[in-house]
Order: C-alpha cells, then structure tokens, then sequence
C-alpha cells in the first residue's frame, strides 16, 4: 500500500484573527501550509486557485476568510454575499473537483436565538440578518456542492490578533471607571487559538486516514465550554487584568438590556452552542475560555 503523500494545507483569510492563529499552530506543529490573504488573492478566483492547489499538492483547504462585520453587513449585503456565500461555493466546488476536503468556518448567528438549552448541530436554523443570512447561504452552498466538507460553526470569537471584544474591554479597563455591557445575550466566548487546533486536529485525522473509511462529514458546532452573557465575559476579562496588576481597581460593569442598545442587526438572545458532537467523533474538547483569556490578559496588556 502507498504511503499517501504529506499533508499540505491551504489556509484562507490568513490576515483575520482565525487566520493568523491558525499560521502560529501550523508553524508549531511543523505542518505544511500555505496562507493565502485577500491581498494574496480573492477567495473566488478560481483560476489563481486551481493553480495553487495543482501546483502545490494542497490536500486540505481551511476556509477562515468571513465578512464578519455584523451591523455593518446590514448596509453591505452584496459584499457579505460575497465572502461568505460566493466565496465558500468556489471552494467547495474546486475541492469537489480535486477531490479534497473543505474545512470551513460558520457562525452561531446562523440560529435565532430562541432557544433556552444549547444548539446541537440538528436544530432548526433561522439567521435573523444579513450576516447570518450569508454565512448561512455559504454552509448551504457547501453542502450542495462539496462531497467532503466539514462546517465547523463557532461564536463569539476572540484573540490576541485584530478587533475583538476581549482586546476592546482591555483597553476600556484602563480608560473607564464604570461601562454598560449587554448582560441578556448568551453565548460562548471562544478563543481563536483553540480554534485552529481544533480545525487543524480534524484536518490530520481526516488526512492519515483513520477516518477514511467513515469519514465524519458534515456540521460540527465548537465553541467555549461555559456559557455567560456578554456582561459575564466582560467581567471576567476585569477580574484577570486585575488579577494579573495591569489595572489598578475594577470598573464597575453595569448591566444593560439589549433594547437599550440598539444596533442595525438584531443578534441571538441566546446562542449557545454544544460541542459534544465534535468530542464524541473526533476527541476534540470545548475551548476553555477562561483558561485563554488568564493567559491572553498578560500578552496583549502592553498593547
């Protein structure tokens, strides 16, 4: 029997938080890869592509490029559509064609948060604006079109790289005695880290074969392992920079309905996603949030 040729990734989005986390574990792990930005080439140029994927021996795509300004999307529903549903067709039909799989990334804003227990992978969708309409419309197009695919739907991301609620309420922490934070959305803080290792253990196991003969296509919900509403979070991130001497005193968290906050999109109440699945056929466990934000806090406190 042929030894199958070595793993070589092509990761998508590689200036995006996920992206640039996902280039750290590639790097740690000495896997081979190849990062590929919007200004390296637009995820639904096919031909810049196909070229790629022949001439490198690509044998898995991660897709982590996402419109992923959610009220800004509002007004720029074209672009969205673009990146998050043009874009994942592309690939899903080019993986299609070199027989490949697609591992790619969703959202929980795909439900709509109506629920009082934690999504599985089998409930009902139901996106309630153009962000999750698209990112939506983009598993759907994947689904139809790619044979081996594995949509892993995540939420409330966050990192050391780019804009993302943690590094904002860092930065608030040092500036602001007291803030109001929406304390009636929940959801599941994951870090982006946890992210990618998680994408990268399915890629592996998809890739030696372990799994071939009953490969494990399809949804997979990832996300942290402990629910806590935005205000939660917030507080936690405080009790950390505390802890760790980087702010003096705590500001004071006031909680605040969602109603006295209005944005462009209405986002899920409750967004909580169960990762059990993505445990029980792959050994991958929930991120521990906590766990990321302790260590985060000192990293990126000299911002």
């Amino acid at each position: 029997m042929s030894e199958p040729h070595a793993m070589h990734l092509l990761v998508t989005g590689a200036n995006g938080q996920l992206g640039q986390c996902l280039a750290d574990q590639l790097n740690a792990q000495n896997i081979v890869h190849t990062l590929l930005s919007r200004q390296d080439a637009d995820i639904n140029d096919t031909v810049v592509l196909e070229k790629l994927i022949a001439d490198k021996g690509i044998t898995a795509i991660i897709n982590a490029a996402a419109y992923t300004a959610v009220d800004k999307a509002e007004s720029e529903p074209e672009l969205a559509k673009r990146v998050n549903e043009d874009g994942p067709l592309a690939l899903a039909k080019l993986c299609a064609r070199f027989d490949i799989p697609l591992l790619h990334v969703s959202t929980d804003y795909v439900f709509d948060g109506n629920k009082t227990t934690p999504y599985v992978e089998a409930d009902a969708v139901g996106p309630t604006g153009v962000y999750g309409q698209t990112k939506l419309a983009g598993e759907q197009a994947i689904s139809r079109h790619a044979t081996k695919y594995i949509i892993m739907r995540t939420a409330w991301v966050f990192s050391e790289y780019g804009n993302n609620f943690f590094k904002t309420m860092l930065r608030l922490a040092k500036e602001r005695d007291t803030l109001g934070v929406v304390a009636d959305q929940f959801g599941c803080p994951t870090y982006a880290g946890d992210i990618a290792k998680a994408l990268i253990a399915i890629a592996s196991q998809l890739h030696t074969g372990t799994d071939k003969q009953t490969a494990r296509y399809g949804i997979y919900h990832y996300a942290g392992a402990e629910a806590v509403s935005w205000h939660g979070f917030a507080e936690a991130i405080f009790e950390q920079a505390y802890a760790q001497g980087i702010i003096a005193r705590r500001p004071t968290v006031n909680a605040i309905a969602t109603a006295a906050y209005p944005t462009p999109a209405k986002r899920p109440a409750y967004s909580v996603l169960s990762s059990a699945k993505l445990a029980q056929d792959y050994g991958v466990q929930a991120s521990d949030w906590r766990q990321a934000v302790e260590r985060l806090t000192l990293v990126t406190s000299g911002e």
